[in-house]
């Protein structure tokens, strides 16, 4: 985790005492649903309790044993027992460490995804003010890069808005999968260990029992979750290089917020750069590349390897933090966005009125003309515009073919913006429920 790009809420999930913490309450979860069973007796899941619940577990005496048992289970175990005394002996019976490990990485795994909705509920909240404030804001549209037909800015943040409720509810349902709990002892037979043991941690740390384990939880859980997490990444950075292409300066339609005292460049002193928006593409890469190694843990030896350990180490706290952050930094982005309609007009009015093209191809045949002719006489005057040689609608009501169809008051109607505009409130109801 880079501090920088990290924020305390999300950082505190994966610190090493939470991580000791939980596997604590799994630990003294178990005992008491051993207790209860007659395995070990009630007063020592009691003792492991009242010892181990506030204790502040020390870090650096754990990583002190481990280097000497070159397993980390086993030294968070010694440590407890320097705890909890004589009767930590009933601490981890029939139990693995996968157990422990699996169960506490979906507690933690739970636990980002519920910070990321409330992020991506901040990122929704940023886009539906803006987009009704834009409603009716006319701008033009772009495909290839290149001016299409009018939209409206509040139709921009509108496809955002769909586009991050997609991505909630996805989350929603990657948390559900990744939320389970394996108490299955070694190869996941319950062997020495009663299933029912499993049911009560389960529930108690907000999980669901796995219902085959094979001593680890099955990756193909984890890689869904990765995988929704680089979709939702992606769709960060959709939006980001829509402001930066809308920031650039022969468009300027919008500009990210530039405070007081903000600096652009080291060398050049009237710079004002997407700098926030380009931040959001790299740290979007970042996240989506956690999705192949995810997708490669799914692949194990038998019923358990620890080849997905140490890549796990690092994507769990890097890509929910790293989301976490980008959501963050996005909502805001889009909060504080700077929106300049008169560019947007301008920009709208650059061609002269070339953006009315399909319209007017329509109206010739809907007048007659064949489809190929109609494409023909608006293309050929269409084209002298393009290359700054005339006034389209001057050009249309000029030319012999298409004066044949269309009177001048009917070509000067298919130049009308409304008639592009006219279905916003329908789109705005479908995406909104409201219009």
């Amino acid at each position: 985790m880079i501090p920088r790009y990290t924020r305390p809420e999300m950082a505190a999930i994966w610190e090493p005492q939470t991580r000791f913490k939980i596997w604590f309450e799994i630990e003294a979860h178990a005992a008491d649903a051993l207790a209860e069973l007659g395995v070990i007796p009630k007063e020592a899941a009691k003792t492991i309790w009242a010892k181990g619940k506030d204790a502040t577990f020390d870090v650096a005496r754990i990583d002190e044993i481990e280097r000497e048992t070159k397993h980390d289970v086993i030294a968070f175990l010694t440590h407890l027992a320097e705890i909890v005394g004589p009767e930590a002996r009933f601490v981890h019976q029939g139990m693995t460490s996968s157990d422990v490990l699996d169960t506490c990485l979906n507690v933690q795994l739970t636990r980002a995804a519920d910070l990321l909705l409330a992020d991506i509920d901040k990122v929704l909240a940023a886009l539906k003010n803006r987009a009704f404030e834009h409603k009716m804001t006319p701008t033009i549209g772009r495909s290839h890069g290149i001016h299409a037909e009018p939209v409206t800015f509040g139709l921009k943040l509108a496809y955002a808005y769909a586009e991050f409720s997609r991505a909630r509810s996805r989350l929603v349902a990657a948390r559900k999968e990744v939320a389970t709990c394996a108490i299955s002892g070694a190869v996941g037979t319950f062997a020495q260990i009663d299933p029912r043991v499993e049911e009560h941690v389960a529930k108690a740390m907000g999980l669901e029992p796995e219902p085959i384990s094979t001593q680890v939880i099955p990756r193909d859980r984890h890689a869904m979750y990765f995988a929704t997490l680089a979709v939702i990444a992606a769709s960060i950075e959709r939006l980001a290089v829509e402001i930066r292409h809308l920031q650039r300066t022969e468009v300027l339609e919008a500009e990210e917020f530039f405070s007081e005292g903000q600096k652009g460049s080291s060398a050049m002193p009237h710079k004002r750069n997407p700098v926030l928006s380009e931040n959001l593409s790299g740290l979007s890469r970042m996240v989506r590349a956690y999705a192949v190694p995810a997708l490669e843990n799914v692949v194990l030896w038998h019923e358990r390897d620890i080849s997905h350990s140490s890549a796990e180490r690092m994507m769990g706290p890097d890509a929910t933090v790293t989301l976490d952050f980008a959501l963050v930094r996005l909502a805001g982005l889009i909060d504080k966005l700077l929106v300049y309609p008169q560019n947007m007009q301008k920009n709208l009015d650059r061609l002269g009125g070339l953006v009315h093209s399909q319209r007017l191809l329509i109206a010739l045949t809907q007048k007659g003309a064949s489809r190929e002719d109609a494409y023909k006489f608006v293309q050929r005057n269409a084209m002298p515009v393009w290359r700054g040689e005339g006034d389209f609608l001057t050009l249309l009501k000029k030319d012999p073919d298409v004066k044949k169809y269309l009177s001048d008051a009917q070509i000067e109607e298919q130049f009308d913006l409304g008639y592009h505009l006219k279905h916003v409130d329908t789109i705005f109801r479908r995406v909104f429920g409201e219009a």
